[in-house]
């Protein structure tokens, strides 16, 4: 065996068994590179904050998300006019805002190509910091979520800095709070000379947080940005992965590769050169038929473990819409089903972690969990 085989190898024996108890976990090493985190670890992401209490990425979904007992916050990154990272979902802010109430910015609604697909609306981009501080945000989804408009109005557009800031308060207390930060559109974004990743990697070393044992996690749905990062940033990687389609980086570059081809065995130890974990759409797990129902699991997790991956599947919710069939409680798309035991499948398949916007509906089922396996 190699002398520095047997290295890693005794490494991470002690890694995992000096951190069995760690509340945070660290990503899987990739050699000469990260070192490999403890084993279930479980942890609870709040998507977007506590999204499924308030409007999504605010600053009182954060916070929110952080009393609730989630492990680490998401924010989204998409980039203004004068190159500040703010949080959106979405560079284009129709949704999540109240832009469509300002006369001011009427002329600024316009259609562009986003990922090769057209979008009208308006779009962060377009807007200096100073403009986008005087919207605020609302409910993205009122249909369903008629409660969270209570907050319409009340939240500025957070930036990056403040979401670190908010996170590094919170550990003061005792307790460490990860950022779980998302770039949004990254080719796109290169494409108008507002990279995304380099403001991204100046924030990160600002903050301490380019550290092997920082709580940050960075996640994209391209993987050419991605490759990029791995050289420069020491925290872990991960690559999301929806039910369908292709990276836009790879299509823009005349690629056929798709998301299918990253989640072959073959295509996880691809990724596992440059990512610590992949972040995939949580019917890659466990399918569902036409009616919704789950069928049997996928070797998605197994897989991605052999090949030395993480796996943070997303999106759990509470409301019946988002729950598979089984787990329904009526025919109401904005009534809570049985949230708990969905979780309770993903984690008998041994996923690592999740996003979800109930943070404490995770942070109860992780325990009910826990407190099986005793």
């Amino acid at each position: 065996m190699h002398p520095r085989t047997l290295k890693l190898l005794v490494t991470t024996a002690v890694v995992t068994l000096l951190l069995s108890t760690a509340a945070v976990a660290q990503p899987a090493r990739r050699v000469g590179h990260r070192p490999r985190p403890k084993d279930a670890s479980l942890l609870v992401i709040g998507h977007r904050g506590a999204s499924g209490y308030r409007p999504e990425h605010t600053m009182a979904s954060y916070k929110l998300a952080i009393r609730l007992g989630a492990d680490y916050i998401e924010p989204d990154l998409v980039s203004t006019s004068d190159g500040i990272l703010v949080a959106r979902h979405e560079n284009e802010i129709s949704q999540t805002t109240d832009v469509d109430q300002h006369p001011e910015f009427a002329d600024r609604r316009t259609t562009k190509m986003i990922d090769g697909r057209p979008l009208t609306g308006w779009f962060t981009e377009d807007f200096t910091l100073r403009e986008l501080r005087t919207l605020r945000a609302k409910e993205r989804i009122p249909d369903v979520r008629q409660r969270n408009t209570l907050y319409n109005g009340r939240e500025l557009i957070p930036t990056f800095q403040q979401v670190i800031n908010l996170a590094k308060r919170a550990s003061r207390r005792g307790r460490t709070i990860g950022i779980y930060p998302e770039t949004k559109h990254p080719t796109y974004f290169d494409s108008i000379g507002l990279s995304l990743e380099e403001p991204l990697v100046r924030a990160l070393r600002r903050n301490g947080l380019d550290r092997r044992k920082a709580a940050v996690f960075v996640q994209s749905f391209e993987t050419a940005n991605l490759r990029q990062l791995d050289k420069v940033v020491k925290v872990p990687l991960v690559q999301l992965i929806p039910g369908s389609g292709a990276p836009y980086d790879r299509v823009a570059a005349g690629s056929d590769q798709t998301y299918d081809d990253l989640v072959t065995p073959a295509g996880l130890r691809r990724v596992a050169r440059y990512a610590d974990a992949i972040g995939p759409d949580k019917n890659r797990i466990i399918p569902r038929d036409p009616g919704g129902f789950l069928q049997e699991p996928t070797s998605l997790v197994d897989d991605a473990h052999a090949a030395g991956l993480l796996v943070h599947p997303y999106t759990f919710r509470n409301e019946n819409t988002f729950l598979p069939a089984d787990y329904r409680s009526s025919g109401a798309p904005d009534d809570y089903g049985n949230a708990f035991a969905e979780y309770q499948r993903f984690f008998e398949l041994g996923v690592d972690g999740l996003f979800s916007d109930n943070p404490d509906t995770a942070m109860e089922a992780r325990r009910s969990f826990a407190d099986a396996q005793d």
